[in-house]
């Protein structure tokens, strides 16, 4: 079962791949994943937990075989209730394999809610109009400047936020600015890149660095100092190669109504514009003062918001009210591309779970030894399965005391920086390597193989670039 775990996720992955080619939705394929991966660890868990369901408590807590170090873990932290349940070792296996997932779902839905709560507080500025004070401004259509110009807005907007959140708002002012499908898609390429590039050197821009940030392995000031230039690189080198493909003017997109048509007054736009996105902004605030997780800050922006477009549209007609209300701007958020977002969470920690991903960590220790080439390869494997697991097996590794690597480093060290880098930015190679990717990709249904066509290679060179750089920087300076 634990091999026939790996065949079914890269049927999964193939499946997801291949979405257009065979006309099923990748959400179905997601969800069809992560629920077999989940099922086949609760059937092979005798196996892959290195048990035998003919034992006793005892000789389970005694036995002198390698036994899954995770599952004897939760064996010896709730030993007085397995003893006054009576339970017997294959419902201890179970129950663990149900502990897992309940651990993993928490942190699944945490993304999740995150990513509802952005994905409605963007599109209620976007019922409001709001994003025209930002479309308005840009004037130009030359499509070199423009991909210039959201690009570095991308990049720093994605180091003050995040690039979750940051490329769910350039997606809606893609969609305002552009009406051509495929310069839609190749802009949507380009952001995602520069999101995970401006992710990565900033404490709060991506989800791995927040993981390093506050697990103690980083501070801030030296990973903002240490990974600027190299995340510059992994945006700038992609984008002057795009900027040579381009030609001409970009299409703006029909249907644009004029200021005296627009259901919104240019004050109501400013107003929910101006909150919508400090509301987003004030999410890694709320994180650093409560010290609870971002998608608390994001409901309570999202609460806020609620009550004051309420507020704002109480006097009108409820037809009016209707178009601008949470309610209807609800129904238009994207729940497949959010299901799959679950699926392919769900079977990356069934693969966490099982101890998959450790084992690779292993793998790499035993056979690279370099901190720099392993480092490479994680980047490289970040973007096939959810750098969150990589990044965790990493850290348990090398932290101080470690039972698998033999070494420990301690915090700002060389392992840890470069880590933050390819971890933020590997993820880019395919679309469904990042959450900034997953987010673009369900928002503006672009196609996995165009992408693999037209930008990863891209993605590659940008990221390659910046290692490089970092690895000279740190052995030849």
């Amino acid at each position: 079962m634990y091999y026939l775990m790996i065949v079914v996720f890269v049927i999964g992955y193939a499946l997801i791949a291949l979405e257009h080619s065979i006309r099923i939705d990748k959400a179905a394929s997601a969800l069809l994943t992560g629920v077999i991966v989940w099922s086949l660890f609760v059937f092979g868990a005798e196996d892959i937990l290195h048990i035998n369901y003919e034992w006793t408590l005892n000789k389970l807590m005694n036995s002198t075989d390698v036994v899954f170090a995770q599952f004897m873990e939760y064996v010896q932290l709730n030993q007085s209730e397995i003893v006054k349940g009576n339970e017997t070792v294959d419902e201890i296996a179970n129950h663990f394999v149900v502990h897992e997932l309940r651990h993993h779902i928490i942190e699944i839905a945490e993304i999740l809610f995150f990513l509802l709560g952005a994905m409605t507080i963007v599109e209620l500025i976007d019922a409001h109009d709001g994003f025209s004070v930002v479309t308005d401004r840009i004037k130009t259509n030359n499509k070199v400047k423009l991909l210039c110009i959201l690009s570095i807005l991308t990049f720093f907007f994605s180091a003050a936020l995040d690039n979750l959140t940051t490329s769910i708002v350039m997606s809606a002012l893609l969609k305002k600015l552009i009406g051509d499908k495929n310069d839609l898609w190749t802009f949507a390429g380009i952001i995602i890149i520069a999101a995970n590039a401006g992710g990565a050197w900033s404490p709060i821009g991506d989800v791995t660095t927040i993981m390093l940030w506050i697990g103690g392995n980083i501070t801030a000031g030296n990973i903002v100092v240490s990974i600027f230039i190299p995340s510059v690189l992994a945006m700038i080198i992609p984008l002057i190669i795009m900027s040579f493909r381009l030609k001409g003017n970009v299409t703006r997109p029909e249907g644009i109504l004029a200021d005296e048509e627009r259901s919104t007054t240019e004050g109501e736009r400013k107003l929910v514009f101006a909150l919508g996105v400090s509301s987003l902004l004030f999410v890694p605030i709320f994180k650093t003062v409560t010290h609870m997780p971002p998608f608390m800050g994001i409901m309570f922006g999202l609460g806020f918001m609620w009550l004051l477009t309420e507020l704002l549209h109480r006097k009108k007609s409820p037809k009016a009210k209707s178009k601008l209300s949470v309610g209807r701007v609800l129904a238009k958020i994207d729940m497949p591309s959010v299901l799959f977002f679950l699926g392919i969470l769900l079977a990356v920690a069934a693969l966490s779970s099982a101890g998959h991903l450790n084992e690779l960590a292993k793998y790499l220790e035993v056979k690279m030894g370099n901190i720099y080439a392993i480092n490479v390869i994680i980047g490289m494997l970040s973007a096939i399965v959810d750098n969150v697991p990589l990044v965790a097996g990493a850290m348990g590794m090398y932290e101080i005391g470690p039972e698998v690597a033999g070494v420990s480093y301690p915090v700002d060290h060389e392992f840890w920086e470069f880590l933050a880098y390819c971890a933020g930015t590997g993820g880019s190679a395919l679309i469904i390597g990042s959450a900034a990717g997953v987010a673009v990709m369900g928002i503006l249904k672009i196609d996995f193989m165009w992408y693999l066509k037209r930008i990863s290679l891209l993605a590659l060179a940008g990221y390659f670039a910046g290692a490089a750089f970092y690895i000279f920087e740190k052995t030849m300076l």
